[in-house]
């Protein structure tokens, strides 16, 4: 982090103040009263943090990190530290406690209060609200934030979850209508205690609360009535589907565009007999492949499988994937971008099972693809029926991830590696790896024979 926990909060305050008192405006172009608020606010997580102990949470060092390049950007003159200020409420949302989720629409807040007509900021205090459970309120932030928006394919995950919230929330009004309408029918003297959980019981309310109170209605009004009752019956599958609704966003297309799932013989079918080459996603790979006529983008097209890695920074939308693979990071992988970008099969590595299945169901795209590895190619590295290695490794990059599972295969012609050096270099033993099997080398590619 470049400066202890100690460090870091005393640089805070000097910038900022102590809780309760307003640092002093500076002249000269110091940092606006919102991002000051903003700071103290990240001081006073940080005593917090110091007062917990020593810190073992990777996530929450992350933040650390982030609030001291927030530190930085206040202390720097002419610097902007707004978009630091939305990196530090992301990565407080990323650390997934309550408390960090608190801080994140702190963040927000003084975010939407320093540029109102800020997108990002909304998001942020969108997302907050929704991690929090409060969402009626999420619903009006991602609002603005979409009537800012003006990418549409980047408005897509925020629509979607408008509707997930405004569901599930149809889901406890249908409910309320259906009690109040058997209530009417029922004798004066209906039991209190099944009025007081409807009475209890909102859309409007944080999603803990709602249900609770959703659980209380559904259990005593089987109690009153039994579970064969018509009215009982609808109020149990309006429950499930509020559940189901409150813990994941809803499918659009459960087949994904008639997408088939490929497993490790279909896979070895697909690469049997043919050239493949993994493309780096650098800036000069990018451009030159882009560049018409140009010796790169002719070695390219050459091959019979071209395939690409992970999230694309530089290739242009309309390079040509036969096979995209990616892996998936963090705490939270299922909350990434999805995978837009059009490839003839793809490939997800990662994790355990639950939060591999999540990520696919929130990540694909219907019709981006025509094949989907299923779970026997999820890990091929440690899986037993594959390569089998043992975990204590350390985290293997994607592309060195496709190269050791073409390798199990055996049935490719030939595998090329193309633009794999500076920022885009493997790792020194994923490296030795790949120098036991290189054929030849030149300016563009570097071949590896496989076993």
């Amino acid at each position: 982090m470049g400066q202890t926990l100690t460090g870091l909060l005393t640089s805070v305050r000097a910038i900022a103040g102590r809780p309760g008192t307003p640092a002093q405006g500076r002249p000269g172009g110091g940092p606006d009263q919102a991002l000051l608020a903003a700071l103290r606010l990240c001081g006073d997580h940080l005593s917090a943090l110091a007062a917990a102990g020593p810190l073992t949470d990777a996530r929450r060092t992350r933040l650390i990190a982030s609030i001291g390049a927030l530190t930085t950007a206040c202390s720097t003159p002419g610097a902007d530290a707004f978009d630091a200020l939305l990196r530090t409420g992301h990565q407080a949302l990323d650390s997934g406690g309550e408390t960090e989720a608190r801080l994140a629409l702190a963040l927000a807040d003084e975010a939407t209060a320093l540029r109102a007509r800020s997108k990002g900021a909304w998001r942020l205090r969108g997302n907050a609200l929704d991690a929090l459970g409060r969402g009626e309120e999420a619903i009006t932030a991602y609002e603005r934030h979409l009537a800012l928006q003006q990418n549409t394919a980047a408005s897509r995950d925020v629509e979607r979850r408008i509707a997930t919230l405004r569901a599930a929330g149809d889901r406890i009004d249908e409910a309320l209508t259906l009690f109040r309408a058997g209530a009417d029918t029922e004798a004066s003297g209906a039991d209190t205690e099944v009025s007081g959980a409807a009475a209890r019981l909102s859309r409007h309310l944080p999603a803990a609360e709602a249900r609770t109170a959703f659980t209380d209605l559904v259990r005593l009004r089987t109690a009153e009535h039994g579970a064969g009752d018509p009215a009982v019956r609808r109020l149990a599958t309006l429950y499930a589907e509020h559940r189901r609704l409150s813990d994941r966003d809803p499918v659009a297309d459960p087949l994904l565009g008639g997408a088939e799932p490929i497993g490790v013989p279909g896979l070895r079918r697909l690469v049997a007999g043919r050239t493949v080459c993994l493309v780096a996603d650098t800036p000069r790979t990018a451009e030159q492949e882009q560049r018409p006529g140009s010796p790169l983008a002719a070695l390219i097209e050459g091959y019979d499988l071209v395939v690409r890695c992970d999230e694309a920074r530089h290739t242009a939308p309309a390079a040509r994937t036969d096979l995209h693979a990616c892996t998936l990071r963090g705490d939270t992988p299922w909350k990434g971008p999805r995978w837009d970008r059009r490839a003839g099969a793809r490939l997800v590595f990662g994790d355990p099972l639950p939060h591999w299945r999540l990520a696919l169901r929130g990540r694909l795209v219907p019709g981006a693809q025509d094949r989907v590895g299923d779970a026997t190619l999820r890990r091929p590295l440690h899986d037993p029926a594959l390569l089998g290695e043992e975990a204590g490794a350390g985290p293997a990059s994607t592309a060195y991830t496709v190269l050791r599972l073409l390798d199990f295969l055996g049935t490719p012609a030939r595998v090329d590696l193309i633009g794999f050096e500076g920022p885009a270099a493997l790792s020194p033993r994923e490296r030795e790896w790949v120098g036991t099997r290189t054929a030849n080398t030149d300016d563009t590619a570097v071949r590896i024979t496989l076993r």
